[in-house]
């Protein structure tokens, strides 16, 4: 097994899913950055990595574009934006990307957290979602989700994000994900 403190969660530190990760990757010793923007309320304080305006404009992207690829409408909102920029930094951070929240029938995940998974896919990078809805760990396969039974941590950067609504599966299935890699 791998040192848990050679490893590093890169997150967001929001409450639910990101909240979550953090506190694992705390309680094992796992190094934790938690990208965040001035004015941005966010739950966990270990790590912070309050990004400026400069590095926030660097990860702009078109709300149209986004609103498209995940089928729903995305607000014009400024914390909505700041919100998807510091997910595409968590995103880019990770070697490999494990979000919870709900696939949804057109493949995409649900709410905000669907732009992380959207954006892993373009970067290209190993997918795993929890499936709150179905109660089971899937893995994008290039083209569709693949039920698998239980992912491990490899990569020694890696990404935590997802829902802000976490059922007790989802927070039970964060915990056993860290538990099978650093236990």
């Amino acid at each position: 097994m791998s040192d848990p403190s050679s490893f590093t969660l890169f997150s967001g530190g929001a409450q639910g899913a990101e909240a979550i990760f953090g506190r694992q990757a705390e309680a094992r010793g796992v190094q934790e950055v938690n990208y965040t923007f001035e004015g941005h309320k966010i739950e966990r304080t270990r790590g912070i990595r309050v990004l400026t305006p400069e590095e926030l404009a660097r990860k702009d992207v078109s709300l149209t574009y986004v609103s498209k690829l995940l089928s729903r409408k995305f607000s014009d909102a400024h914390q909505i934006r700041m919100v998807l920029r510091t997910i595409m930094y968590q995103v880019d951070s990770g070697l490999e990307v494990f979000v919870v929240g709900t696939i949804k029938d057109d493949q995409t995940v649900n709410g905000g957290t669907g732009w992380g998974a959207e954006f892993a896919k373009i970067c290209n990078k190993p997918l795993f979602v929890f499936d709150q809805d179905g109660g089971v760990w899937n893995k994008w396969s290039q083209e569709r989700w693949e039920k698998i039974e239980a992912p491990v941590i490899t990569k020694t950067h890696f990404t935590g994000t997802g829902t802000r609504f976490v059922n007790p599966a989802g927070e039970a299935a964060i915990a056993a994900l860290f538990d099978r890699s650093f236990s």
